[in-house]
């Protein structure tokens, strides 16, 4: 299978290279392997199989190409230098990582283009690869060392005559999911150290209004900028560790606790951080025993309001919407939204021409299908959690499913 500009974001891990071995078109014999390290990891008959992709025609030249096997992963950056001193006037090569099948690559395509650049200079300068097929100790040297230290450190200095390269592996982090309107941004780093000066004019100026409370969609308007680019840049946020993004606090919300929260009662420096957080004032910080007995009564079928009516955590020094807020960034906690599914036909043919009163002039009828959370439809609709309830609760043919 070939991907060209492959991006496997996806996958869980950072594969080991497992070979690095250097092909290029002999005018004869065509497609081969010069030189690769280990020697023989690639086979002559796997090679013949996948060389069309290894020493491409013209149009995927210089193009980051990725040939998936049944038990490998190839990775490779096409070269052809024009040249009327070679035989066909041109000089084709490719340098190949190899790893497992499975492995995540994509952090490995800037060192390949990297390398096979520094490669193709030294061709350039003194056919330091057109005569490998004399002698190719250097260049198995080269890729030996090119492997034990990307493996071994992720990075590797190359110098061949006056020629240096710095090869490193950066770890991309994969793309962020799209940003919603009804979602909350909220900062994962120091807000009063967090420097802005060196982020775009527009990130500068939704910034102040990211508050861990105020969603996507309030800060657009707030900020005066355009929700599709209030978005991009909470978008870019999120991808450098800036921020997280979290669900709409309103005290009607439902929480539940997860499995995490037992990591709350026995790790003491998250117990003190948590503390620092959640506490309404730092002169009297709140008890630990009181923190944790509110989070393991967030239930099912428990409303946040219930919670602090039976709770009080005035009286407990806590404060109730930063708890939720660290709750749910530590994942000790989970919201539990509400979808609501017009039922009066079937589920696959939802009709919304009805002749009721209410499905002909409320265009939110058109969200009553199971797929919109009650934060999505207010956010989408401009109507309140309270207008949509009663919306509900009138209407015998509108279920609501806790999720």
């Amino acid at each position: 299978m070939l991907y060209s500009n492959s991006n496997d974001g996806n996958s869980e891990d950072k594969g080991v290279i497992r070979c690095i071995f250097f092909s290029e078109f002999h005018h004869i014999a065509g497609p081969k392997i010069t030189c690769q390290v280990p020697d023989n990891h690639v086979s002559k008959d796997i090679f013949d199989n996948v060389s069309v992709y290894i020493i491409p025609k013209a149009q995927l030249q210089r193009s980051t190409l990725t040939v998936t096997l049944q038990n490998c992963k190839i990775l490779g950056f096409p070269v052809k230098i024009d040249d009327k001193k070679y035989a066909r006037n041109a000089f084709y090569f490719n340098l190949c990582f190899v790893c497992d099948a499975d492995a995540r690559t994509v952090h490995y395509e800037p060192v390949v283009k990297k390398m096979s650049d520094f490669l193709m200079a030294l061709e350039v300068e003194n056919c330091f690869l057109s005569n490998v097929s004399v002698d190719k100790s250097r260049l198995t040297e080269i890729l030996a060392q090119v492997m034990n230290d990307l493996n071994s450190h992720n990075m590797c200095t190359l110098t061949e005559g006056t020629m240096t390269t710095h090869l490193k592996v950066v770890r991309l982090a994969a793309e962020p999911k799209p940003v919603l309107d009804h979602q909350v941004p909220v900062f994962l780093v120091n807000r009063e150290t967090f420097c802005s000066d060196q982020w775009d004019l527009t990130t500068q100026q939704v910034l102040p209004y990211i508050d861990g409370f105020n969603h996507v969609a309030r800060i657009a308007a707030e900020a005066d900028v355009e929700n599709n680019l209030v978005k991009s840049c909470v978008q870019n946020l999120v991808y450098y560790g800036v921020v997280t993004l979290i669900p709409i606090f309103q005290y009607c919300n439902i929480y539940t606790t997860t499995s995490k929260l037992g990591v709350l009662a026995e790790n003491q420096e998250l117990q003190e951080k948590c503390i620092n957080f959640v506490s309404k004032s730092a002169r009297q910080p709140a008890h630990l025993r009181d923190i944790y007995r509110m989070y393991a009564t967030m239930t099912h079928g428990t409303m946040m309001k219930d919670l602090c009516q039976r709770l009080n955590p005035q009286n407990l020094r806590i404060n109730e919407r930063r708890l939720v807020q660290f709750g749910l960034i530590e994942g000790f906690i989970r919201r539990v939204y509400k979808y609501p599914i017009y039922v009066k036909r079937s589920f696959a043919n939802v009709n919304f021409d009805d002749n009721s009163e209410d499905t002909k002039n409320d265009p939110v009828y058109k969200y009553f299908t199971g797929a919109y959370s009650f934060d999505e439809i207010c956010c989408n609709t401009g109507q309140s959690v309270a207008q949509i309830e009663d919306i509900v609760e009138k209407d015998p043919n509108v279920v609501v499913l806790f999720k």
